[in-house]
């Protein structure tokens, strides 16, 4: 599979994975899992049919059920463990969320969670599928300290509820 076709049938993946199951006339159950062969079969649509080794290539893991790990904006319970984060945690975003991020909170928006990395270039490469990117370090210690929630997903990022401006500090784009 070219590049191209990766990108688009992943992106497809992740909406219906994780915000529209109904547009592939899937149904997730509790904690967010489908059986591979149901999505296999819904994704047999002309424009969207994508094969077991094509998704094998997508997805990399499980053989027999699939779900997204986080990002959802449907309830699904993704049977996450508090943990204690490091010290500083980063999230990437386009400078034009900027003024109302520091005025007001960094937010979850219409998703379950905040998603954080510990590092800050994944950050800056989040950051820049949304435009012109900006870091913000997050004081993950002093968060957790104040009693804020943190877990890690499956596949490594770093979620936590809304996030104040007094726990972000901006970073250069060039960190």
């Amino acid at each position: 599979m070219n590049q191209k076709q990766l990108k688009s049938h992943s992106k497809y993946l992740s909406l219906i994975l994780r915000h529209q199951p109904q547009i592939a006339n899937l149904t997730l159950d509790h904690e967010g899992w489908v059986d591979v062969k149901e999505l296999l079969k819904a994704l047999q649509r002309k424009d969207r049919k994508i094969t077991w080794a094509e998704l094998d290539e997508i997805v990399e893991t499980n053989n027999k059920k699939i779900r997204a790990s986080q990002g959802h904006s449907i309830d699904v319970d993704l049977k996450l463990v508090e943990r204690e984060p490091p010290a500083s945690l980063y999230h990437g975003t386009a400078k034009r969320n900027l003024k109302g991020i520091m005025g007001r909170s960094l937010h979850k928006a219409n998703r379950q969670h905040v998603h954080l990395s510990d590092n800050p270039l994944t950050a800056i490469s989040v950051g820049s599928r949304h435009g012109s990117p900006v870091v913000l370090e997050v004081n993950a210690k002093k968060m957790h300290e104040d009693g804020n929630k943190f877990y890690l997903s499956a596949n490594g990022v770093w979620l936590t509820e809304n996030i104040l401006p007094k726990y972000l500090q901006v970073l250069s784009k060039d960190v």
